[in-house]
């Protein structure tokens, strides 16, 4: 995937769009993004899926309709390169910002994040796939990711988290919504005030157990993020919250990205008080 690859999706997908600076703004595991003249973002595909492609599109569209925050909404799409392109949000992940600044702000922002959540709820669209793994897997996943980060958790945090990794996992029971599904701080992008100017990156949207992006929004905001919910609600919330911020720091530290590792230590004072 080189400049050149993405100078040749651009002048497919904007035929006389002139292109200035090229700059790589993030890489994932199965996409690369670039900046283009600092307000295009074309994201390309490592191994490009032109269905999987084509149906984030019309996600996309179907979520922009809907949805109270800004959200990216395709510029241009090319299946077969596995391309996706919008105009950039405005903002900086919230993730990017200090934990005080994240604290000072965690009401305001969860509350326009549940905004949200409750507005995709009515999206119906045929190209939406189940994504319902049974707790009983994330508690099995979780425990096989723990030792691999057990040394770098302070000591007074190992035997809550080791309690809960051999708990039973809440029942399975729940009915599925559309939601983001991937509702971490890293996808929230916020201005200088905490008023949140963007949400990013629905690649991952799916018909999932609602309570899977308030676990993730407790994991990062604390419990700001579950205030008001339905109880039933919030108890597999905290479940996925303490599953996820295991994934997360083991993320951080095999990646390096020491973001996730700090946010991750942060966030145990909440998901395994004393």
């Amino acid at each position: 995937m080189t400049e050149a690859d993405v100078r040749a999706a651009v002048a497919e997908g904007l035929p006389g769009y002139e292109i200035g600076a090229i700059a790589l703004l993030g890489e994932g595991v199965d996409h690369r993004a670039y900046e283009i003249n600092r307000h295009l973002i074309v994201r390309l595909a490592k191994s490009p899926d032109p269905d999987e492609t084509a149906r984030e599109a019309r996600l996309l569209t179907a979520v922009a309709a809907v949805a109270p925050l800004p959200v990216p909404s395709p510029a241009f799409v090319i299946p077969e390169r596995g391309c996706l392109a919008y105009y950039k949000l405005p903002g900086v992940p919230l993730l990017e910002l200090p934990q005080q600044f994240r604290a000072a702000h965690a009401a305001s922002i969860t509350a326009a994040l549940g905004e949200l959540l409750t507005a995709v709820r009515s999206i119906r669209p045929g190209e939406a796939e189940p994504d319902d793994q049974p707790p009983g897997e994330w508690l099995r996943e979780t425990a096989e990711l723990y030792p691999a980060v057990a040394a770098h958790v302070p000591p007074a945090y190992r035997a809550r988290i080791e309690a809960f990794l051999r708990a039973e996992p809440p029942p399975g029971d729940h009915s599925l919504v559309f939601s983001h599904n991937d509702l971490g701080i890293e996808h929230v992008l916020v201005d200088e005030s905490g008023t949140v100017t963007g949400v990013i990156d629905w690649s991952d949207a799916a018909l999932v157990d609602p309570a899977c992006d308030y676990g993730l929004l407790f994991r990062d905001l604390g419990p700001a993020a579950l205030r008001g919910t339905d109880p039933d609600l919030t108890g597999r919330a905290v479940f996925y919250a303490r599953c996820a911020v295991i994934e997360d720091l083991a993320y951080g530290l095999e990646t390096g990205r020491a973001r996730y590792a700090e946010k991750s230590l942060a966030a145990l004072e909440w998901l395994f008080p004393g």
